[in-house]
């Protein structure tokens, strides 16, 4: 029964396969179904972000934001520059990472670890855009989309008890989105002094691993935790607003500290110009060091007076008289709208000798350029009486504050909390529909604040301050900012009108203690408003 048995198998198998093949055949082409549908054809121009992004999955940065400009030229460069960038780094490399290792190795009782090959290979890394900040401070900000996918061969062996082990790294790729901000930027050659990265987003990074000649990223569930363990610590370390601080200058060499302080009495101005409709002028004095962009004084308003007498003192911290000069600008005061500039001069501190008091009367100019035949009317004149006070030694400067430097909050602040300072300066290129009359409308944790009205004035000043005493740091709130036009006629008819809004987040004034910068209003053409904040602690 056996032998008969296998023998009709073989007939069944021989005589139902080939039947079964007709008739799959003969069922796949007669049954075929009928509601398949064409596909749509649509020009790219019409897709959404999202399947643009499914398509052409490589599409660069600077296409899908358009504040990220193209910057292929520093790719080309470096692609150029690779073979020798290649060597730099990895040398750099070396020298970073031997005293790390020195100091971890004796933890886990390791005799040595060193690197047997460090390249990054012939593959250079590429830029996908850049996107550059602008503030008012002393520094450059740069957000760029990085992408490499490069063939280095890392080799890492790590002797201990006598054994030796080796791990290689292969077939590395790093996508990642850094900020990289050089701050403060100096006139001593490379123009910064520091250089501050921070990664806005978690990187992606892929490689291979090879531990003693053997693929360990095949071990089943090992890649995704190793991947996702150095994508968690990255971004602990370097994730915004934490960051990478790498000195290239001496700190001494960069920051400049008081050297003394030059006392100005401004006495009297003579032969004024008229500026106002019947015949006079309001004028007053602000005077400044170049370099100090936040230190300005200024004289009181002298009324319908061509020949004003004040005699007012001040005193001016000089951080370095070879370089810094003092300005000083006569403007007319009005009561409505800009004040005008009725004119100006400059003295250079290098002109002044110590201890020694200088009186002087200066040409009103129109600005400081020698070529401008405006120079050449009569403006008036201004005296001026100067002393310049070095410090001695090691004297300290007491009374005289750092312009630059943020100040404690006062006494009775809360314990943990601290002060939030909003300083609105001003704003450019503002202008309504109907009329432009603007003031700044600004919303914090329910409370609202208003500042002054500027009639008819599409580059209105404020200079206002305002200052929220808070009991903890203000780090997930932000404040609502909006420029507002009032009509200055009594009508039903568009009484008030939006210029304009920004919000602007607070964790990053927590964390820095100060930002000066100017921000672009939101549902406006050109708009911008700037805006000082700081955060005052009593420690």
């Amino acid at each position: 029964m056996g032998f008969f048995s296998t023998i009709m198998g073989f007939l069944g198998f021989g005589v139902g396969f080939p039947i079964g093949l007709v008739i799959g055949y003969y069922m796949f082409i007669y049954f075929q179904p009928t509601d398949v549908k064409d596909p749509e054809v649509r020009p790219l121009v019409e897709q959404d972000s999202k399947s643009l992004q499914s398509l052409v999955p490589e599409i660069p940065v600077w296409v899908k934001n358009p504040d990220y400009d193209r910057v292929d030229w520093i790719s080309k460069f470096v692609g150029t520059m690779w073979p020798y960038l290649d060597k730099a780094i990895c040398k750099t490399v070396k020298t970073i990472a031997k005293p790390i290792i020195e100091e971890q190795i004796p933890k886990y009782k390791i005799d040595s670890v060193e690197f047997e090959t460090l390249t990054l290979g012939t593959l250079p890394l590429t830029f996908q855009g850049m996107k550059v900040y602008q503030t008012d401070d002393k520094e450059l900000i740069m957000e760029m989309a990085i992408k490499w996918a490069g063939n280095p061969n890392i080799t890492i062996a790590a002797k201990a008890f006598g054994l030796k082990a080796t791990v290689q790294v292969v077939d590395l790729q790093v996508f990642a989105c850094p900020r990289i901000t050089l701050k403060p930027l100096v006139s001593v050659f490379p123009c910064f002094a520091k250089i501050f990265v921070s990664l806005m987003e978690k990187p992606h990074v892929d490689f291979g691993l090879k531990l003693l000649g053997a693929d360990a990223m095949a071990i089943p569930g090992l890649y995704r935790i190793v991947q996702e363990l150095i994508k968690d610590q990255v971004a602990n370390m370097y994730l915004w607003p934490k960051y990478l601080e790498v000195p290239i200058m001496d700190p001494s060499m960069v920051s400049k500290k008081p050297v003394g302080i030059i006392i100005v009495n401004v006495l009297r101005a003579m032969k004024l110009r008229r500026k106002d409709f019947l015949g006079k002028s309001d004028p007053y004095v602000k005077l400044k060091l170049t370099e100090d962009k936040l230190s300005v004084n200024k004289t009181t308003v002298k009324n319908s007076n061509l020949n004003p007498e004040w005699n007012e003192e001040f005193c001016l911290v000089v951080k370095d008289p070879e370089s810094q000069a003092l300005e000083l600008i006569v403007y007319d005061w009005e009561q409505v709208g800009k004040h005008e500039k009725m004119g100006m001069n400059v003295i250079p501190l290098k002109e002044l000798k110590p201890e020694e008091p200088k009186e002087l009367t200066l040409n009103l100019l129109k600005n400081m350029n020698p070529n401008d035949v405006q120079n050449e009317k009569q403006r008036g004149e201004l005296v001026v009486q100067l002393v310049y006070k070095p410090f001695k030694g090691d004297e300290i400067l007491e009374d005289a504050k750092d312009s630059n430097a943020v100040e404690k909050a006062p006494e009775g602040t809360p314990t943990g909390g601290g002060l939030l300072v909003v300083i609105i300066h001003e704003a450019q290129d503002v202008e309504g529909k109907h009329h432009t009359n603007p003031y700044v409308r600004l919303l914090f944790r329910g409370e609202e604040k208003k500042t002054k009205t500027v009639k008819k004035n599409r580059r209105p000043r404020w200079d206002t301050e305002f200052q929220f005493m808070l009991d903890e740091p203000p780090t997930n709130d932000r404040i609502h900012l909006e420029v507002v036009s009032s009509s200055s006629r009594l009508g039903l008819l568009h009484p008030k009108e939006s210029l304009g809004y920004v919000d602007i987040y607070l964790s990053d004034v927590v964390s820095n203690k100060r930002i000066n910068g100017k921000y672009n209003l939101i549902d406006s053409n050109n708009g911008q408003i700037h805006v000082e904040l700081h955060w005052r602690t009593s420690s």
